[in-house]
């Protein structure tokens, strides 16, 4: 393992104590895990993010980039009631972007599965973090990715389009080229140009002209993907009011109770974002009991849209002020979605957080 600020095993071991302390059952999981799993939630993406291997025996396989998939895997397979999970190892992940950071370090977190008492146990999860980090310089954020999951699924529009921009929450430059296409009547003409072309004649003997077919798409596949483009084409543009209402949901800045305050103005053009707010508003009460003081808690509505795809609901994390490029040093969130995947159907309550000590230790080493 690279090397590390002097101290950080003490300090894993010491938020692991204090987490198991909590409550919880320790678990460890194997270094080489499935690919699937993670296939199946980011797509081929995850390969420019992770150390893929081939087994011959095992398949496709990566050295371990979290606890949470396999953990969850665990419970699930396990047929387990509800159960708090601790754990302490060394996750693996590639490193994008100029700034140097490790593609190795240690972990220490904790999984909440199976608990229906979700705005408890968001709360707890944050409170949990937050007391962990006691006495350090790290500032708390917040956010709530199921306000935006719940306001595309209620929009007035075809389900291929709401699908479509469901797949790119977590890519909000994708997202919002979608949105700006949705909301427009017109179409390219490159597409207007496709879409007459096969009014005149079948795919089969479009594709049969081309010439030999090129890439690994079938003549089948061709025709579900311009149907597709067809129906998008044939599709009302969205309301200018919700998409008005979709950006304004994404700008929101500020505090907790500031933030829910201005949400809740969007009920009448987003109605499908009320049970989540609903939602916020008992986890709010929650963190309260916690003793969080939620009328100076920050909240960003896109907070957590470049973290890890699998959280679906309250997100959270704590980070350095005076360090901007530095990875967070806690985060964590809900993550149902997960659990379906993972059961291939079957969804159960799920919220977690890690820390990474070796950036809790720096700080303390910096004052």
């Amino acid at each position: 393992m690279p090397r590390q600020p002097e101290g950080t095993k003490r300090e894993a071991q010491r938020l692991f104590s204090f987490f198991k302390a909590a409550g919880g059952i320790s678990i460890d999981t194997e270094i080489l895990q499935p690919a699937g799993t993670l296939l199946d939630l980011y797509g081929e993406d995850i390969r420019s993010r992770a150390f893929v291997l081939n087994d011959p025996d095992r398949g496709e396989l990566v050295l371990r980039p979290d606890f949470t998939v396999p953990v969850s895997t665990y419970h699930l397979s396990a047929k387990a009631d509800r159960q708090r999970y601790v754990y302490l190892g060394t996750v693996f992940r590639r490193q994008l972007g100029s700034v140097p950071r490790p593609a190795e370090y240690l972990q220490v977190g904790f999984e909440d599965l199976g608990r229906f008492d979700t705005a408890r146990a968001d709360a707890e999860a944050f409170a949990l973090v937050s007391d962990a980090l006691g006495g350090t310089a790290f500032r708390p954020a917040t956010g709530d990715l199921g306000i935006l999951i719940a306001a595309v699924e209620g929009l007035d529009t075809a389900a291929r389009r709401k699908s479509a921009l469901l797949r790119h929450i977590w890519r909000p430059a994708r997202f919002r080229s979608l949105l700006e296409r949705f909301s427009s009547a017109t179409i390219s003409p490159a597409r207007e140009k496709l879409l007459r072309s096969v009014e005149q004649r079948p795919v089969a003997e479009l594709v049969e002209a081309a010439g030999q077919l090129a890439g690994e798409r079938t003549v089948a596949e061709i025709e579900d993907r311009i149907e597709a483009l067809s129906e998008d084409a044939a599709t009302p543009p969205l309301e200018k009011k919700q998409v008005e209402a979709l950006e304004f949901l994404q700008r929101q800045r500020g505090t907790s109770t500031d933030a829910y305050e201005k949400l809740r103005r969007l009920e009448s053009d987003l109605p499908g974002i009320k049970p989540v707010l609903d939602k916020m508003s008992e986890r709010l009460g929650q963190l309260e009991s916690c003793g969080v003081d939620v009328d100076s808690l920050d909240f960003d509505s896109s907070f957590g849209r470049t973290m890890l795809e699998y959280y679906d609901g309250f997100v959270f994390g704590f980070y350095s002020p005076a360090r901007s490029n530095q990875p967070f040093a806690a985060s964590g969130g809900r993550y149902g979605a997960l659990t379906r995947i993972i059961s291939k159907g079957k969804e159960i309550p799920a919220v977690g957080a890690i820390v990474r000590p070796a950036i809790v230790r720096e700080q303390e080493l910096r004052g």
